[in-house]
């Protein structure tokens, strides 16, 4: 079933779907009534000779610039030319195809101006798998994502490279094969198609919906280090979360329950100590604060992904156009960096879980650095610098883009967010979460295979959720007796958490907030 777009219902799932999952995307009839009515209104402000920015004027500092009504669709035109600055690797595909279904979706609420045509001509491209490629770097997230936006229009007008059926060819060239007949833009149609913010939301609602899933790879991680590490459970007991209230750290809470119901490793009360230090005690808290700060961001997404963020609006029942700022990155840019700090906090309790079963100082009788042939072997011990490498940098990543501002067009466009710089940077904190968490798993599932090997405990000991969780492990990456080439081991730990098995093979035995 297509997803059919209106400008003001489209979901993150849905956007996810057609992205990901290359499904197909139509216009509502509603929608295409607005449309039609507001390209209507804006023939006729042309035909009355308005003054209108963007219109019949030039762009940014040149507004004060009139333009004849017969040089408006080259203004357009120059203008998607002009703009297509971006530098850098091409976007992945799946960002792609967001950015092109919000624009789509933005435009398709009716205050845009654009012809419906051209609206069209875009989700046939979507639809027909045609990918203007979009260098990486160039945006200032206000006007807008000018210079990313500006790529996908020029693959509309027929110009430039797309991807297409695993190849990059010129956009004609593909467009013919399909049979869409490129664009000529029309008055207004330039501006509408590259000035708004869907390019840092298409990049950060992929970053936003693979955080979602992280968030419970998390706790099923600290819940087999509290298996390996003989956890306390009684500090996830609900009533000492719901005095503080925070929703996130309940759910954590009530995950780490779940996962280690029925552990004869990890229980309410341990003999040999009174608490747990706060990497395992503290873990609702942790990464509660963390699943908060992410639902904040998925609200925010939310109302964006249905936004007009393009500049001037148009009201034809009003008899209005107005020159305004939606196209102005920093809602978004201000939710990805702090989505960004919350996937790094995910990873930074992480790499402290994976040190104390690492140090035999710290892990409770376990063999030192997770091997049974001390000196001869260094078993897990440079995993955690992998991991602590990887923390330390997404420090870097985690300076806040938009506190930062460059002024543009001779400082007439003299405040920007830098969004786009703020979802990027969001997307490699998160790669580099995935990897750290794999390998806190990793060595959880080898420090749970220790413990069986030095006659400490059984695998069977495990709760039903962790000793899935460890099974699934074992059919992809069996335990390390002597030392191996631990990278072809790790990558298998990133891989699962990417594709999600992992995650699967728990929730086949368990339902985790």
């Amino acid at each position: 079933m297509a997803v059919v777009i209106n400008g003001k219902d489209l979901t993150v799932e849905e956007v996810i779907r057609v992205c990901r999952g290359m499904e197909k995307v139509s216009i509502s009839p509603d929608a295409e009534k607005r449309v039609n009515k507001a390209r209507a209104y804006i023939d006729k402000k042309l035909d009355e000779g308005a003054i209108i920015y963007g219109l019949t004027t030039g762009f940014g500092k040149f507004a004060n610039v009139f333009i004849d009504r017969d040089e408006t669709t080259a203004l357009q035109h120059n203008l998607i030319i002009s703009h297509t600055c971006g530098l850098g690797e091409p976007y992945e595909q799946k960002y792609v195809r967001a950015a092109m279904l919000l624009r789509c979706n933005a435009l398709s609420r009716g205050n845009s101006g654009i012809r419906f045509s051209t609206i069209q001509t875009m989700v046939d491209m979507l639809n027909a798998g045609i990918h203007p490629q979009i260098p990486c770097k160039g945006s200032l997230g206000a006007s807008g994502d000018l210079a990313p936006l500006s790529f996908i229009a020029l693959g509309l007008i027929g110009l430039g490279n797309v991807e297409y059926k695993g190849q990059i060819m010129p956009a004609a060239e593909a467009m013919e094969k399909e049979g869409i007949r490129p664009v000529e833009l029309a008055a207004k149609e330039g501006l509408a198609l590259n000035n708004g913010t869907q390019m840092m939301t298409a990049v950060g609602v992929n970053v936003l919906w693979d955080a979602m899933h992280l968030m419970k790879v998390a706790d099923l991680a600290a819940a087999m280090t509290a298996e390996a590490l003989h956890g306390i459970t009684k500090a996830y007991d609900p009533k000492v979360h719901e005095l503080r209230g925070h929703k996130g750290q309940i759910e954590s809470a009530e995950n780490l329950r779940t996962l280690l119901k029925g552990s004869k490793n990890a229980m309410r009360v341990q003999n040999t100590k009174v608490q747990d230090p706060y990497t395992l005690r503290c873990v609702p808290q942790i990464h509660g604060a963390s699943r908060d700060a992410i639902e904040y961001v998925y609200e925010a997404v939310s109302r964006e992904i249905n936004a007009v963020t393009d500049n001037p609006i148009v009201f034809p029942d009003d008899d209005d156009v107005i020159s305004g700022g939606n196209f102005h990155g920093q809602p978004m840019a201000l939710a990805f960096d702090f989505l960004k700090i919350a996937i790094s906090e995910l990873a930074d309790v992480s790499e402290r879980r994976a040190e104390r079963m690492i140090n035999p100082a710290l892990s409770e009788g376990l063999p030192g650095f997770l091997t049974l042939h001390a000196g001869v072997c260094s078993g897990f011990m440079i995993a955690q610098y992998a991991a602590a490498s990887m923390v330390s940098e997404n420090k870097i990543y985690d300076h806040p883009a938009c506190v930062d501002s460059i002024p543009s067009s001779g400082n007439q466009e003299d405040h920007v967010s830098m969004g786009t710089t703020s979802a990027r940077t969001a997307a490699m904190v998160l790669d580099n979460a995935e990897k750290v968490l794999g390998i806190e798993i990793a060595t959880a599932a080898q420090a749970i295979w220790l413990r069986e090997k030095i006659g400490e405990s059984k695998i069977s000991n495990l709760a039903p959720a962790t000793k899935a969780a460890y099974e699934y492990i074992r059919t992809k990456s069996e335990p390390i007796d002597q030392d191996v080439i631990m990278h072809d081991e790790l990558v298998k730990f990133d891989e699962m958490i990417k594709d999600n098995s992992l995650l699967e093979a728990v929730e086949k035995e368990v339902t985790l907030k």
